[in-house]
């Protein structure tokens, strides 16, 4: 089995929300079998900020799930999308 890089894009429920404190959840929950690879934001419109994390699992059935159901528990997480997955060589 291969190693595969997933990008999430996370929304949070508003821009009052402490982005500093989700990110550290991030980087200290992450699943048993997942590797923070990077974390950026991204700005959205009206003071809205994206976190956008890649982060590497396994190649194998439900991946990236543990790392989506971690991320969707944060209080101050609205969304989460998502956006590119690819396999490493």
């Amino acid at each position: 089995m291969g190693e595969v890089l997933t990008t999430m894009k996370i929304m949070p429920d508003s821009p009052d929300v402490d982005l500093e404190a989700i990110k550290a959840t991030i980087e200290s929950s992450m699943p048993e079998g997942a590797e923070l690879h990077d974390m950026k934001e991204e700005p959205i419109a009206f003071g809205l900020v994206a976190i956008i994390i890649s982060f590497i699992t396994e190649d194998g059935e439900g991946g990236s799930e543990p790392v989506e159901e971690m991320v969707s528990g944060i209080e101050g997480v609205a969304s989460i999308e998502i956006t590119g997955v690819g396999r490493l060589m």
